[in-house]
C-alpha cells in the first residue's frame, strides 16, 4: 500500500531524513511513535503529498503523492494535528466537506459522533477543541480512504474520550485499510495497535507487529536481582524492578510499549538483537 525507498527531506539546512525507507501494508493499525520533533509529522504529510522528498520515492496505492492526482485525493486523507474548522453546524459543514468523497458514508458519521457523544447541530467554533477534534476524526473514518493518516489524534481528548476513540477506531480497519497513527502518548495506543514504528532522529529504529513482540520478549516485575542484571532493559519500581527480557520459556505478557521505547532509545541493539536471532 505504501512503499518509501531512500527517502531524503529537509527544512532548509536542517536534515530529518537521510535515506528512510518503508513499508506499510493493508489491514493494520500502525503506531508511529516518538518524541515530538523526531520526524513523525514529516513522514506523514511526505505520504499525503503536503510535503515533497528532495530525494528518493514515495508510491502510495500507485501514486505519487506529490503529484496530488484527484484519484489519490480520494484514496488517501490525513487528519492533522493542527486544523480549522469554520464558524457551521456540523450536519452542514458534513454536506459540503463530503461532495469531494464519493465513497462518504454518512451514516458512518453520524454513528461515529454518537459514540463520542458530539451533538449534530453544534456549531464547529462553538465546541470544544477535543470535540472539533472528535468530529474531524469522525468524518475521516467516514471517507472510507483506504489510507487513514491520524497527527497525534489524542491530544486534546480527556480520559473518556480516549476510550471512545480507541473503540472508534478499532471498529474501522477492514483487511483493506491500512491506518498509520502517530503520537508521542505512547500509553494512549495500547490494545489498539498492531504494529509499532519507533522513530527517533528521522529513522526508524524498530518495526515489528504485537504478536512477534510478545513472543519474542517478556515484560514484568522482578526482584531477582540476577535476572534484573541480565535483562534488555531496566527501571526501578515501586515494587522490584519492571524488566524487559527474552521470552525463552513462552511466557505470556503485555507489551509495555512506553517501557520498550525507552529501551529501544537507550540501548536499542540488544532489543533489535534478539528479533535478528533465528
Amino acid at each position: 500500500m505504501v512503499s518509501i525507498r531512500n527517502l531524503h527531506f529537509a527544512y532548509r539546512r536542517k536534515a530529518v531524513f537521510t535515506g528512510l525507507s518503508l513499508d506499510l501494508k493493508p489491514g493494520y493499525i500502525y503506531g508511529l511513535l516518538g518524541q515530538n520533533g523526531t520526524g513523525k509529522s514529516t513522514l506523514l504529510r511526505n505520504m499525503a503529498g503536503f510535503l515533497f522528498p528532495a530525494k528518493g520515492s514515495i508510491e502510495v496505492l500507485g501514486f505519487e503523492p506529490g503529484k496530488r492526482h484527484p484519484d489519490f485525493l480520494q484514496k488517501v486523507f490525513l487528519v492533522p494535528e493542527d486544523f480549522y474548522l469554520p464558524s457551521m453546524r456540523i450536519d452542514r459543514w458534513v454536506r459540503y466537506q463530503a461532495s469531494f468523497y464519493t465513497s462518504f458514508n454518512r451514516e458512518q458519521f453520524d454513528r461515529n459522533i454518537r459514540d463520542f457523544d458530539i451533538p449534530p447541530d453544534a456549531v464547529l467554533d462553538e465546541i470544544s477543541y477535543g470535540q472539533q477534534k472528535k468530529t474531524l476524526i469522525s468524518f475521516a473514518l467516514a471517507v472510507g480512504a483506504p489510507l487513514l493518516l491520524m497527527d497525534e489524534p489524542t491530544n486534546g481528548l480527556d480520559i473518556l474520550s480516549k476510550s471512545q476513540f480507541r473503540k472508534v477506531i478499532a471498529g474501522a480497519v477492514d483487511e483493506n485499510k491500512c491506518i498509520v497513527i502517530s503520537t508521542h502518548q505512547v500509553r494512549d495506543l495500547d490494545n489498539l495497535i498492531d504494529r509499532i514504528l519507533f522513530i527517533e532522529e528521522g529513522k526508524i529504529l524498530f518495526d515489528q507487529d504485537l504478536e512477534t513482540i510478545s513472543r519474542k520478549l517478556t515484560f514484568k516485575l522482578s526482584s531477582d536481582a540476577a535476572e534484573v542484571a541480565g535483562s534488555l532493559y531496566q527501571e526501578p519500581s515501586l515494587k522490584g524492578h519492571a524488566v524487559i527480557v527474552a521470552n525463552t520459556g513462552e511466557e505470556d505478557s503485555r507489551p509495555d510499549l512506553e517501557m520498550l521505547y525507552k529501551a529501544i532509545v537507550l540501548d536499542g541493539e540488544k532489543i533489535n538483537a534478539v528479533f535478528s536471532a533465528e
